[in-house]
């Protein structure tokens, strides 16, 4: 594999005069991205209960998932033919019209609408940010640009929710989705000179909606049917779950490189590695409140307090892998970030005995944080070392599909077992639920070391 040729070097970090408009454009548009998604998820109860739309609750959430994933096919191809800067802008505002519909949604059956448009805008974007830092920025700031990236979603995870539940509490739900407009436009215009640097990319022939594009629609129905079955009961839950994992099996690998699943040296094994810290950290993640309020009796702030703590340090974490000089190989810090998962994972989980105290659990996800800090931004600095100027869209977009389609599969499968399995027993239920992710990250620590391709290649 040829590693991809990098701009002239430069001197100045992320933030020097060249590229300063171009960083902060970029990291509030993730940032407003990250933020929405958790607001909108502490929101949603009261939105539904406003517009009398329970039953189409699930499909709030389950749409722009799957609007998401033919994005980021679309996004990645049309970048590697054209440039980021189109995808990028289109993204941009496909991301605000849905936001507006949204926020003005007059029923339910329209603020469903708003959020399919709204997912298709952040999948164009998302993947064409990547593609930009990959043109614009050379090798040496990536890891500074992609930590910043990681920064911006951690910040709204820390502070996302608690500004939505005051904004619902003492305004309008409503404000949730049209005030971030309002921060958008003004982060997207601040990117234009930046942008018009990377105006000279050579225009390629192609199609934008190939056959690549009806499988990304395929993969996503089955998405949107897992992540809606996961939230049904009975014999509609299994089969709407199995439809929609063979959507995933049957045509996600399509959208993945070769060797992706048989873990092949180089960029397959990064595209694989990134499904499997999704789907580890995420899948281990939305039951550790729900075991740790209804197992150990902590009450919804001090368990949300746990994800603070791992949100912290998956920031210092972030900004560490983004500094000068590091002392050990990609491969090497990929590994010990999946091992640090797996250990937090179990150490977690250690708290289902209620004979080990709760800070054990605190201090022991804090180093899943830490290795997710450590591996998310490693791998978006290999996906790009390892692909050539004009595959770089599309191995974006494969980074970020490996995670969308991993996650949405382990959240289906184990939230199904854990409704199964609770009833009977609670520390079954909740085994499976860890041990399941624990199992991915366990996987990935070998898988890190394939992610390295020898140098005699």
């Amino acid at each position: 594999m040829t590693i991809t040729a990098e701009p002239a070097v430069e001197t100045g970090g992320v933030l020097s005069p060249r590229y300063r408009a171009l960083t902060v454009g970029m990291v509030a548009l993730i940032t407003l991205v990250a933020f929405e998604s958790l607001a909108v998820a502490t929101a949603m109860p009261t939105v539904a209960q406003a517009l009398d739309g329970l039953s189409l609750y699930a499909l709030a959430f389950g749409g722009p998932l799957a609007s998401g994933v033919v994005a980021m096919v679309v996004s990645g191809t049309w970048s590697d033919l054209k440039g980021p800067t189109r995808p990028l802008w289109h993204g941009t505002a496909w991301f605000l019209a849905g936001l507006l519909i949204a926020g003005l949604a007059p029923s339910m059956e329209i603020l469903v609408a708003g959020r399919i448009i709204q997912g298709f805008g952040s999948g164009l974007l998302t993947v064409a940010l990547y593609v930009v830092v990959g043109q614009l920025y050379p090798a040496r700031l990536r890891p500074r640009i992609f930590a910043a990236f990681a920064t911006g979603w951690v910040v709204p995870s820390l502070v996302g929710p608690a500004i939505a539940g005051l904004i619902v509490e003492h305004t309008s739900w409503r404000l949730v989705f049209l005030a971030v407009p309002v921060i958008a436009v003004p982060a997207a215009l601040v990117m234009r000179p930046g942008l018009a640097r990377g105006s000279a990319y050579d225009v390629r022939q192609g199609k934008l909606w190939d056959k690549r594009a009806l499988w990304a629609i395929a993969a996503a129905v089955g998405v949107g049917l897992l992540h809606y079955g996961g939230q049904q009961r009975g014999a509609v839950q299994l089969a709407l779950l199995a439809i929609g994992l063979a959507g995933v099996i049957a045509f996600g690998p399509r959208l993945l490189p070769p060797g992706t699943f048989a873990f092949g040296r180089g960029l397959p094994s990064v595209i694989a590695l990134r499904g499997l810290v999704a789907a580890a950290g995420f899948g281990a993640e939305v039951f550790l409140p729900l075991m740790l309020t209804r197992e150990r009796g902590l009450s919804p702030a001090l368990a949300g307090l746990v994800l603070t703590v791992s949100a912290l340090s998956w920031s210092a974490a972030s900004w560490y892998r983004g500094r000068p000089n590091q002392p050990f190989s990609h491969a090497v810090f990929l590994q010990a970030g999946m091992l640090a998962i797996l250990l937090g994972i179990v150490t977690a989980a250690l708290t289902l005995d209620p004979h080990v105290p709760v800070l054990v659990g605190i201090l022991g996800w804090s180093l899943t944080g830490l290795g997710m800090g450590t591996v998310f931004p490693t791998l978006s600095v290999l996906v790009l070392e390892y692909s050539e100027r004009d595959e770089q869209g599309a191995n974006s977009s494969a980074l970020q599909l490996s995670d969308s389609l991993s996650t949405a599969t382990i959240l289906a499968i184990g939230g199904s077992l854990f409704a199964a399995l609770e009833p009977h027993s609670a520390m079954t239920a909740y085994l499976v639920a860890f041990g399941l992710p624990a199992l991915l990250a366990l996987l990935g620590v070998p898988a890190g070391r394939r992610t390295a391709i020898p140098s005699s290649r």
